[in-house]
């Protein structure tokens, strides 16, 4: 027995889709410019961010493919359709920011080594209109991404794409005004230290998805007390919450009631899963009602 709600909601990525479209736009010219600016300044550190844009370019790009792929239908084989390819598109963003931290500090390596002529200047002039176009995409992004964990991918990108701007120009005019030019370097490898808790807080909210854990904020306990707190609820067992999606959690449950009761199902369903909905956020859950003594003999049983 069970109800809930149909299996196709739009996603919180999806509601997003143009402002991730437009971010990406925008992105891609800041990439442009700070290619063309690290090549003729001979900076590593814009070098570096510019690279760091590449890389939440593709980030986002991959983000609205994953939007799409999400919102096909479910069938048969696939009942959630393709909802969970948002969180495996936020997953390999991360990815992707761990492996550019790893080029980022390997030539800040070799320039400590072997240093070599930046133009200050131009590192100042290219850092700052990429920060104005960052701080432009973080407030198109920003109410996106307290709804979809792949928004938030991208918002994050975005934002330590902005912060290693800061770092560039603070970089640039130290090199501009003094001349000691180990200032871009340094900055290079404070880029890498700023992406790298980002990327892993993002890897880890998904791997905690992927595994189907609990979502947060829920207290299974907490869910099996008020499900218990119902007169004609006897026990509750195999008590499971996961989260398909940003903003799509789902349950599902053995409750247990009176064989008087059971003749009710479609009432006590009713009652059950109006309690559930006003009471905790739960996109969809099946419920499963069964007399006394019928868990005896189910296969494998959870608490």
């Amino acid at each position: 027995m069970g109800a809930g709600h149909d299996h196709g909601p739009i996603t919180a990525g999806a509601a997003n889709s143009k402002r991730l479209a437009l971010v990406l736009g925008m992105m891609l010219v800041v990439a442009l410019v700070q290619v063309t600016g690290a090549a003729f300044s001979g900076s590593l550190a814009l070098l570096a961010d510019a690279g760091h844009t590449v890389t939440d370019s593709f980030g986002v790009a991959l983000a609205l493919a994953a939007v799409w792929i999400a919102a096909r239908p479910a069938t048969s084989k696939r009942t959630f359709g393709f909802q969970r390819a948002e969180i495996l598109a936020a997953a390999v963003n991360a990815i992707v920011l761990f492996a550019l931290c790893g080029f980022i500090v390997m030539e800040a390596v070799d320039r400590l080594r072997e240093p070599a002529e930046v133009s200050g200047l131009g590192m100042v002039a290219v850092a700052a209109f990429g920060l104005v176009m960052n701080v432009v995409a973080l407030f198109v992004l920003r109410s996106g991404a307290e709804e979809s964990l792949n928004v938030k991918g991208a918002y994050l990108e975005v934002m330590s794409d902005a912060l290693a701007s800061v770092g560039v120009i603070a970089g640039g005019l130290v090199v501009w005004l003094t001349g000691w030019q180990q200032a871009d370097t340094l900055v290079s490898l404070g880029i890498a230290a700023i992406i790298v808790p980002r990327a892993w807080s993002l890897l880890k909210e998904a791997v905690h998805i992927l595994l189907e854990a609990t979502p947060k904020g829920m207290d299974l306990s907490e869910v099996r007390a008020h499900l218990m707190g119902h007169p004609a609820v006897i026990d509750v067992h195999d008590l499971h919450a996961w989260t398909i999606t940003s903003g799509v959690p789902v349950m599902s449950a053995h409750v247990v009631v009176s064989e008087e009761d059971l003749r009710d199902g479609g009432r006590m369903l009713d009652e059950l899963h109006e309690c559930l909905t006003g009471h905790f956020d739960v996109e969809h859950s099946t419920l499963q009602l069964e007399p006394p003594g019928h868990a005896d003999h189910e296969g494998a049983r959870h608490p």
